[in-house]
């Protein structure tokens, strides 16, 4: 069919092995070829539909495709991020791809995506209004990955009268927990899948979230900008250096967790903890800050188990981070802030500028777990819940958080990219630890050699950092190793905002790169990966 013969083409619902009312392309445009070299995007058909709900009550799914002239037989499903809500853009790159290295649609692939079964308003990837409908929250859990990969395969299929040799995943954060969903659930669907730090157990980070909230929100304990460059300076002259070479990067995250404490740290000779732990000024830290600082690194435990075995949230690399420093003059420095503790404590009603989590789990707590727009979430208490909300937390902790489960996805053949940088705050690296560390439990290192890479970035925080904004030519190594088994190997990530075109290997967890006295300090072949 043309691209203009798919427009208003009906899919029966009976295409879709989840339930759905049928699905519809709204509508199709033919668009014309742009761009030149890596960023060149060839014509494509790009088609917009609309998947219709079981519930009446329930929104609809909106999705697209992207249909090249020359299509390379294969395709690839694009991640969401935060609550979702929007559709993502399918003609980009996958998440922190080389900017050297030509997209998926490029390519000649089939992409594709949807905005996970409901429409953000302002609060765009925070909104969390769909906790109020159960179908609305069974797609964005994960039905609506299904629903959309069998309407855009169906659409393909009528496009070019065959169906995909390959099918492949990308996504962060949501994104790379719906990586982990898609290959858990549908392992047959998938061939593989790239997964940046991804909130994999979110039931359990959201809990986590809300606990730091709260201690942020304690008469004084929020940091603001010029504290948050105080701590990190007294990071990096306690740790920078472990790796043998000072380059505002702390690559032995261990090492600093295990002997910085804010408590006792100094810079240039002067504790940073405030004289009597009062607080003096943003030229120190208060024990309120320290506190709640403490509470970041440390995680938190639960007192009740959710029904998916979970029972707490690893703490994040805190110690060398980027907090969210606002002097900090980088293009994607107002990213890094937005994401991590913002510019204003948490408080109810939750400012919009407070930390991006804070405002993520107020909407949580209020829409999904206490299904009322106007309950106060300062009276939630994640660690210890009323019954009514510990059994709506279990209850939802089953399709929320992507299962480790994922033998089947391997025994067919399945590969899988993990990457996560230390330094985020967001989505700790350490959850993505305990995932893969399971998976060896599970299966054994052979196996999970096999078929998984999880690789962990020294100074790249979520998404975005000033320090070392880490790419990765990940979809070629993806290709290399599912349709040629060519095994990633000495994989480089590049920096593009730090230092740009400073490159590091990318390690195999849980190895980190050492520098090699002597060498090229900006090269990746001056690091060797130690244990």
């Amino acid at each position: 069919m043309t691209c203009e013969q798919l427009a208003g083409l009906e899919i029966p619902a009976e295409e879709m092995a989840l339930s759905t009312s049928g699905a519809t392309v709204t509508d199709t445009e033919v668009v014309a070829a742009s761009g030149s070299g890596a960023a060149a995007i060839p014509e494509h058909c790009l088609v917009s539909g609309s998947i219709a709900s079981v519930d009446p009550d329930a929104p609809d799914i909106l999705f697209r495709v992207a249909l090249p002239a020359d299509w390379n037989s294969k395709v690839l499903m694009f991640g969401g991020g935060g609550f979702n809500g929007t559709i993502p853009a399918i003609t980009g790159n996958v998440p922190q791809g080389a900017p050297d290295a030509v997209t998926p649609l490029g390519r000649g692939y089939a992409t594709f995506a949807s905005d996970s079964g409901h429409q953000a308003n302002d609060y765009g990837s925070q909104d969390g209004r769909w906790g109020l409908n159960e179908e609305a929250v069974r797609n964005f859990a994960g039905d609506a990955l299904k629903k959309t990969r069998d309407a855009a395969v169906f659409i393909v299929g009528k496009r070019y009268a065959s169906d995909p040799e390959k099918s492949y995943f990308a996504g962060g954060s949501t994104g790379g927990r719906e990586a982990l969903t898609n290959i858990q659930r549908w392992p047959d669907d998938w061939d593989g899948a790239i997964a940046w730090y991804p909130a994999w157990n979110n039931m359990s980070a959201w809990l986590a979230g809300q606990h730091l909230s709260l201690e942020l929100a304690k008469p004084g304990a929020y940091p603001d900008s010029a504290e948050r460059q105080l701590l990190l300076d007294a990071a990096l002259e306690a740790c920078d250096d472990l790796d043998g070479l000072e380059d505002d990067i702390i690559s032995d995250q261990r090492q600093c967790n295990a002997t910085f404490d804010p408590a006792t740290a100094t810079l240039n000779g002067v504790a940073i903890r405030c004289p009597g732990g009062a607080d003096d000024g943003n030229h120190c830290l208060s024990d309120a800050q320290i506190d709640a600082l403490n509470a970041m690194n440390d995680g938190v435990t639960f007192q009740f188990e959710l029904a998916n075995g979970e029972t707490g949230y690893p703490g994040s690399n805190v110690w060398g981070a980027d907090l969210g420093i606002t002097s900090i003059d980088t293009a994607v420095q107002p990213i890094v802030v937005f994401l991590a503790l913002g510019t204003s404590q948490p408080d109810n009603p939750m400012p919009r500028s407070a930390p991006y989590l804070s405002v993520l789990v107020d909407q949580w707590v209020r829409y999904s777990v206490a299904q009322d727009a106007s309950f106060n979430s300062f009276d939630f208490d994640p660690i210890n819940p009323r019954q009514a909300f510990a059994d709506r937390i279990s209850e939802l902790s089953v399709p929320f958080n992507a299962g480790t489960d994922i033998s089947e996805f391997a025994d067919g053949g399945g590969k899988l990219l993990l990457a996560h940088g230390l330094s985020d705050i967001l989505v700790s690296s350490r959850a993505t630890e305990i995932y893969y560390d399971r998976l060896i439990d599970q299966m054994g290192q052979e196996k999970v050699d096999g078929f998984v890479r999880y690789y962990e970035v020294p100074g790249f925080g979520h998404g975005a950092s000033s320090f070392f904004n880490a790419t990765w030519d990940s979809l070629t190594a993806l290709e290399e190793w599912a349709e040629h088994d060519i095994a990633p190997e000495n994989q480089i990530t590049t920096d593009t905002v730090g230092k740009p075109g400073r490159t590091r290997p990318l390690c195999n967890y849980p190895a980190w790169p050492q520098y090699t006295s002597g060498g090229d300090p900006d090269s990746a072949t001056s690091f060797e990966c130690v244990e």
